[in-house]
């Protein structure tokens, strides 16, 4: 029966879902019993302190990024008292995180099937995400990367579905996780739109992306200036994120940074073998956004300063598109013909 065929398809997916979700919580659990990300690393000590105390306690940017925070909070409220030795607020940390990055894997597992046309190879570019050295090291340590990168993902699966009136509502969740989420989903959905070769709904999509473009600046002048107590307008907010440093020495230090080459050592040069397999839209917009990060970076950090290298930018936006071409790569396994995906992209 069609319905009994579709539910054991549900639960089967949904084991799927829970089974990541239960690897990244295994791979985060050194934060809970083997070291604190709060002494390590001080954008998770600023994240913890904005779940415990409040935006007041916490300075900008990271005071505006409030949405895994407080949700580890509500995590962790409800976990105090029956989880013995573990740090209640780490623990809120460690389930929302692994939540985000498991869904981010399952939608890789659910978009390469339609694109590879086999679900086992799907499957290994979900695992090759999660074996990442981001995840462990930045989406699992009490940061909130895991969110960025989960919503981006949302973004491109509802542009490589067809479901642009999804945007909006990402829009609202990813620039209520980070910042930066809005200049990368803008410039993701923009380049898409313009590279898609279905130009005759071009004009009723267009009024999705502007849609989304709007949310995500009535949310982020709403959030901060709520927190701030007086109107902030985004240019302001970029204005003072501004390094006012050797622009160039700031991309060369990103770009030097071994943190990312710990991302990207191997997903890059796997990644790009098979990339022009993929549809073009996907590969530009990743390309585009990339090239925006990098412009951000080198604007906002500073040698020796915060910021960091570029690798946890490049993984957030494109590492979804890495592991499927890695996987494809390592399996040798062509794309299927564009007439067998079309009724999963209808």
């Amino acid at each position: 029966m069609p319905g009994g065929t579709g539910a054991r398809s549900f639960l089967s997916r949904t084991a799927i879902w829970a089974t990541f979700v239960l690897i990244c919580f295994g791979l985060g659990y050194p934060t809970l019993n083997r070291y604190d990300p709060r002494q390590l690393l001080p954008d998770a000590e600023s994240y913890a302190k904005l779940s415990q105390d409040g935006p007041a306690a916490v300075a900008s940017p990271f005071r505006f990024r409030v949405l895994v925070p407080y949700l580890a909070w509500s995590v962790a409220e409800l976990a105090k008292g029956h989880i013995g030795t573990w740090d209640p607020m780490l623990f809120g940390f460690l389930v929302v995180n692994s939540l985000f990055a498991a869904t981010t894997a399952f939608l890789i597992s659910v978009v390469g099937e339609s694109l590879l046309g086999d679900y086992s190879v799907a499957l290994l570019a979900s695992t090759l995400y999660l074996l990442n050295f981001a995840i462990s090291n930045a989406q699992l340590a009490a940061l909130v990367d895991s969110g960025e990168a989960l919503f981006l993902m949302a973004v491109v699966a509802s542009m490589f579905y067809r479901r642009w009136m999804l945007l909006p509502v990402f829009g609202v969740l990813g620039a209520l996780t980070k910042e930066s989420f809005v200049p990368f989903s803008i410039a993701m959905a923009i380049t898409w739109l313009l590279v898609s070769p279905h130009k005759v709904p071009r004009r009723r999509n267009a009024f999705f992306v502007v849609a989304m473009i709007a949310a995500e600046c009535a949310t982020v002048i709403i959030l901060q200036s709520v927190i701030s107590g007086h109107l902030v307008w985004p240019w302001g907010f970029a204005a003072g994120l501004n390094s006012h440093a050797n622009y160039a020495a700031n991309l060369m230090h990103s770009l030097l940074d071994r943190s990312s080459w710990y991302i990207l050592i191997w997903l890059l040069p796997l990644g790009l073998v098979r990339i022009r397999s993929f549809p073009r839209e996907w590969v530009a917009s990743a390309a585009v956004a990339s090239v925006c990060a990098l412009g951000l970076n080198a604007y906002h950090s500073t040698v020796g300063g915060g910021g960091g290298g570029i690798g946890r930018y490049v993984f957030d936006i494109a590492g979804p598109l890495l592991s499927l071409s890695a996987a494809a790569c390592l399996t040798r396994l062509h794309l299927v013909p564009k007439s067998s995906r079309a009724s999963s992209e209808t």
